[in-house]
């Protein structure tokens, strides 16, 4: 059962907004693009990453001994996991992972990687750090606050209810975030599937970059090679705060133009077009069919219409025969 939790897109813009309409300021997701610890060490001070992988389908989820790392049962007596409970709610619980691990130095490692959650959360943390694990992930599902912003960002369909899940739906390829983050000096791996936090060793906060690419790096070496559809997003520090205490103008100017499209984003996605994609269309038949001709203009369009769906269809199969996957985009979800 979801609970009424849609489903929602592994979208920097996404997840920084879901932060700051929650109260969390100053924290911003930067996507990385390559599994380089070099390029998440210069986003200091990071917080911790979100890790967006295929879901095995084909076989039991492996719950009794991690493939990396070793379960840390005692951990959830001093760190926030939550066991996930509900479908459709991992994207913000490997976020809400990383971040109520972030409220004090002592768990932070260090002050700047303390976040300022705001008193929503911070009442959350509170009143779910006495509870189990299984406890806290119910907590969760029925957070309202939460689940109101959570969906709020996903993506407008006039056509499918998503809090439910269709029969057809079990066939297809399924998506699960989870976070990585060190706490309390050792590097935890955060997944709601799993009975407890798995630990990958001693870690601080100047270690963290290094540490965490090399155990993504065996964890995606474990998928075929041809399985390309992985997602990271980092949990750093709002950006434009550096580009302010270095008085780097262009630096801030390209994050507000990022802020700005973001939002833009984020406005799409809570609107239903397909009411202005009617009336469009109904004007470009109104336009063909006032040509006259006796209609011919109008029986022209739509033939020139199909001919290009013809071709494209043509070109799919080419592409898939040659292995090119057919040319398709797949959506990630989680």
């Amino acid at each position: 059962m979801s609970g009424g939790w849609n489903t929602i897109e592994s979208d920097a813009g996404v997840f920084t907004y879901l932060l700051d309409n929650l109260g969390v300021k100053d924290v911003q997701f930067e996507e990385l693009l390559s599994l380089d610890p070099d390029a998440l060490a210069q986003l200091h001070p990071v917080y911790g990453v979100i890790f967006l992988f295929k879901y095995p389908t084909d076989r039991p989820y492996r719950t009794d001994a991690p493939l990396d790392g070793t379960f840390d049962h005692a951990a959830s007596e001093d760190l926030f996991f939550a066991a996930q409970t509900i479908q459709n709610a991992c994207g913000t619980q490997a976020l809400l992972s990383v971040l109520l691990n972030k409220t004090d130095a002592a768990s932070a490692g260090e002050p700047e990687h303390v976040v300022e959650i705001g008193p929503n959360l911070r009442d959350f943390r509170d009143f779910t750090m006495v509870l189990p694990p299984e406890f806290r992930g119910e907590a969760l599902s029925n957070a309202e606050l939460i689940r109101d912003v959570h969906n709020s960002f996903a993506k407008s369909s006039p056509f499918v209810d998503e809090t439910q899940r269709q029969q057809s739906d079990e066939a297809e390829d399924a998506f699960h975030f989870i976070a990585y983050t060190p706490v309390n000096g050792t590097l935890y791996e955060l997944d709601g599937l799993q009975p407890a936090p798995i630990s990958h060793g001693p870690c601080g906060p100047a270690d963290f970059p290094a540490k965490v690419m090399d155990v993504l790096q065996r964890r995606i070496a474990r998928y075929d090679a041809t399985e390309i559809r992985f997602n990271l997003l980092a949990m750093v520090r709002d950006l434009r705060i550096r580009a302010r205490e270095l008085c780097d103008s262009e630096l801030l100017a390209r994050e507000e133009r990022k802020r700005k499209d973001w939002r833009f984003e984020n406005a799409l996605r809570r609107h239903n077009f397909v009411g202005f994609a009617g009336e469009v269309l109904k004007g470009v038949v109104a336009a063909k069919l006032k040509q006259g001709n006796d209609g011919k203009a109008y029986e022209s369009w739509i033939e020139q219409g199909k001919e290009k769906m013809r071709k494209r269809i043509e070109e799919r199969k080419k592409s898939a025969a040659a292995g090119g996957g057919g040319g398709e985009d797949t959506i990630m979800q989680g």
